[in-house]
């Protein structure tokens, strides 16, 4: 392809990127019922002339965009869900829907992926190779990912890439690793089974909320004493749940979290050792312990020789940004099904700005990020398409 300066057309459309953001953010929807967003996106990616399939993995819309030339496949996949949270911002396209938002950047993912496949359609001649755009649903903890691979959208794929607006790091910072970027997750569900009773009499009860208060404490002990310091691993208890009245002492008490790891080595150890503390502690405490422990998605891992392509592109477009090569976070991300068998790489784009009170954290009612970071992404994602089809890293 003859040299197209993608950081310029990005900054041409920033009108049009931003204005499906805000519309996708006035309007989110939950996992598996992106009824509204999946329609405007098959129609977006018809507008540019993209082969477009829609219901794949339920609410999925995937759009095939085939160059002159023939090469490999590149998947570039954007997530399309928002969340349960009530917004708390009050901007002119603050939510519409109740109860629910857009607190992680998926609007930003939906309209950054569909102004890269515009761009990509007006050079399509110079294309060596397909790009395949997937629009997943249902990528908070639902199973969207997995939905979409049993439907097939990874046939033909030779490899994957992907991007995530971070409101953790400033505007013009670049995340873009090799090996594992984003941790897996487990979810657990524990009930702590004992005798309930009166409170007045805690001598003829076998207390379950004690026993859940020690479980707790001592699951700390996992991360602590049982892995590497080197190493990285989270056990963190997100909810605990028991009783029905002040002077009563429940049956059972019931606990919920999760357990994030990089390397599957420790991954092992720690679901070992969590099982063991976890049934050790209740029945030390008169009790008796019922365990889910489920995983939900492996690590994301970054394959090198695509991760540096990514970076060529990156200081290509962006020569003024920081590009952190370690980064990682111990955030997951279903992503990790698509990249598991393919060569790909899932990469940052630093969106926040303190100055302009930008920088609330994902998942909070009052997240909301620099829009700047919209071109900045596209530029990079597109640039990054042209070169992987080009190089086909190995």
């Amino acid at each position: 392809m003859a040299a197209v300066d993608f950081r310029a057309e990005a900054e041409a459309l920033f009108a049009y990127t931003q204005a499906l953001r805000r519309d996708f953010h006035r309007h989110p929807e939950l996992g598996f019922e992106e009824h509204r967003s999946a329609g405007i996106v098959a129609a977006e990616l018809r507008k540019w002339g993209l082969e477009v399939t829609e219901r794949v993995g339920k609410t999925g819309v995937v759009g095939v965009l085939r160059g002159a030339e023939a090469g490999p496949t590149v998947l570039v996949r954007a997530d399309m869900d928002a969340l349960p949270i009530q917004e708390e911002n009050q901007t002119d396209y603050v939510s519409q829907n109740p109860g629910v938002m857009h607190a992680c950047g998926h609007d930003g993912h939906m309209a950054m992926a569909l102004t890269v496949a515009r761009i990509l359609s007006q050079h399509r001649d110079a294309l060596h190779g397909t790009v395949k755009f997937v629009f997943q649903p249902a990528e908070e903890g639902l199973g969207g990912a997995e939905s979409m691979v049993k439907d097939g959208v990874l046939e033909g794929v030779d490899y994957a890439l992907a991007m995530h607006l971070w409101n953790e790091k400033p505007l013009g910072w670049l995340g873009i690793a090799d090996g594992p970027t984003m941790a897996a997750a487990d979810r657990f569900q524990v009930r702590i089974v004992g005798k309930g009773g009166h409170a007045a009499h805690p001598d003829l009860t076998e207390d379950p909320v004690l026993a859940a208060a020690q479980v707790v404490n001592a699951l700390q002990s996992i991360v602590s004493r049982h892995v590497d310091p080197l190493e990285a691993a989270v056990v963190s208890v997100t909810m605990v749940q028991a009783g029905t009245a002040f002077n009563i002492i429940p049956q059972d008490a019931r606990l919920e979290g999760t357990i994030r790891t990089f390397e599957p080595q420790v991954t092992s150890e720690v679901r070992s050792r969590f099982v063991r503390v976890v049934h050790g502690v209740a029945q030390a405490m008169g009790c008796r312990a019922e365990i889910d422990l489920a995983p939900l998605t492996p690590a994301v891992i970054n394959h090198p020789a695509v991760a540096a392509v990514v970076r060529e592109a990156a200081a290509e477009v962006l020569p003024d940004a920081a590009v952190d090569a370690q980064a990682r976070t111990m955030g997951s991300e279903d992503m990790a099904l698509m990249m598991y068998d393919i060569p790909g790489c899932y990469f940052f784009v630093g969106s926040a700005n303190a100055a302009k009170g930008l920088d609330w954290p994902h998942h909070h009612p009052r997240f909301d990020f620099d829009e700047r970071a919209l071109p900045a992404g596209v530029a990079v994602m597109a640039a990054a398409v042209v070169r992987v089809l080009a190089q086909r890293p190995a």
